[in-house]
């Protein structure tokens, strides 16, 4: 496309001082920005950056905390000055056609396999936002394919820079830019609302049960400070005790249902991935018929269940809760601690100890770690545990744990609600 695009377009969503004004343009990326070929040759320029899909531009050395490129072999980098886009082709959960980011870092240099370039005229964050849109990963899409290994956009840089762009005046750019910087920001203080609390909590786990080798908490709550010490046993130990079920997963064997089996409603088919921070994804987990899920034999988890993932992913705990089938069904991954004596043992307990640093160390411990880690049933029945016999000390540890899980989920769901509330925005703000 060498000339603008006379084709207005006009956004569903414009404020009010530009709603009589002309409809937007179109023009190639090549017309509003200058690609950046030029090369490290004397390799004065030692700062390697990296274009991260989930953070954007990074140092290599900060974000990695070592040197990824070679010292030595920076003279064919492209040199990256402050304000430049990078456009990164491989592909992700987090960028589905690669991710272009602008460079608030500082000059540094980029691997040649990036595509660089400068807007002319950059004085607001308008196509940084644009860049995340739905309809630019259409165009890219429809312009490009995935290379041989699918994880890369197939697309040469001189077509890449052939990309058609939306233009409006200066004005309503900087507007857009405005509005949608200050959602970014307030989406930015939710999540350090969450990471403070996740701290919070952290450290109080730490205080709230026994340390290796040590027999009681660091911190008892008043009524408890006098109270004997915690008991050492494992998981084995309190099933033999008659306080819990013997654990169950679900190894379905030559019956295990597969991906073809899946429906679109039906019995909630958990793996380790439904499994995240606390909660159980039931909204975008597969499904199987009851028809099917009946005639397995175990791992028929109920409300009221504690679930702990066991392989590949390891260590990721949550309670069934209210559910609006008979159970749920488990995959090999993931098994189910069901407990037996309700006056001895508490479920709300055994998810907030399974999550505390003694019991996730032994796990790793046990696993191997890595994305091959596996305990199986047997294994997981030697797993150490330390808890008090005084049921109403777990109920107090239970429900200090339990609120703040409460607050920290209300306030992950809020940062979701904001990021929703702004994708449906830049929909409107920018047309298709």
């Amino acid at each position: 496309m060498s000339n603008t695009d006379k084709t207005a377009l006009v956004p569903k969503l414009r404020f009010p001082e530009f709603l009589t004004a002309e409809g937007w343009q179109v023009a190639p990326l090549s017309q509003l920005a200058t690609r950046t070929k030029k090369k490290n040759r004397d390799q004065t320029i030692t700062r390697v950056l990296t274009n991260s899909a989930e953070f954007g531009v990074v140092d290599q050395r900060d974000f990695f905390d070592k040197d990824i490129a070679t010292q030595g072999n920076l003279e064919s980098y492209f040199v990256v000055d402050l304000g430049s886009y990078v456009y990164n082709p491989r592909i992700s959960a987090t960028a589905p056609v690669g991710p272009i980011s602008k460079n608030k870092v500082g000059t540094g240099v980029m691997s040649p396999l990036y595509t660089v370039f400068k807007f002319e005229n950059d004085s607001n964050e308008f196509y940084e936002h644009y860049f995340k849109t739905t309809g630019w990963h259409t165009y890219m899409r429809q312009a490009s394919s995935t290379g041989a290994r699918h994880d890369r956009m197939a697309i040469s840089s001189d077509d890449f820079m052939a990309m058609p762009l939306p233009v409006s005046s200066p004005a309503e750019q900087q507007k857009i830019a405005d509005c949608l910087s200050s959602l970014d920001e307030l989406i930015a203080a939710q999540a350090r609302k969450v990471d403070a609390l996740k701290t919070h909590k952290k450290g109080l786990t730490q205080q709230l049960f026994p340390r290796e080798g040590e027999t009681q908490p660091r911190l008892r709550f008043p009524e408890f400070r006098n109270a004997r010490e915690w008991e050492i046993t494992t998981v084995g130990g309190l099933v033999e005790a008659g306080w819990l079920f013997p654990p169950k997963d679900g190894n379905h064997g030559n019956i295990h249902p597969k991906s073809s089996d899946y429906v679109a409603s039906g019995i909630p088919f958990i793996m380790a991935s439904d499994l995240k921070g606390g909660l159980i994804d039931i909204k975008n987990c597969h499904f199987i018929s009851k028809n099917q899920a009946d005639k397995l034999q175990k791992g028929f988890a109920k409300e009221g269940d504690v679930l702990l993932s066991h392989k590949g992913t390891v260590g990721e705990v949550a309670v069934v809760r209210k559910i609006n089938t008979p159970y749920l069904m488990l995959t090999p991954q993931v098994t189910y601690y069901r407990v037996k004596d309700q006056q001895r043992l508490l479920n709300e307990f055994i998810a907030q100890l399974f999550v505390a640093d003694e019991f996730q160390a032994n796990l790793l411990e046990v696993s191997g770690g890595g994305t091959r880690a596996y305990i199986g049933i047997t294994e997981q029945a030697k797993l150490r545990l330390q808890l008090p016999k005084d049921i109403e000390e777990q109920q107090r540890i239970a429900n200090c744990l339990t609120t703040l899980d409460a607050f920290i989920n209300a306030a992950t769901q809020e940062v979701e609600t904001l990021k929703t509330h702004k994708k449906g925005l830049m929909q409107q703000l920018f047309p298709s």
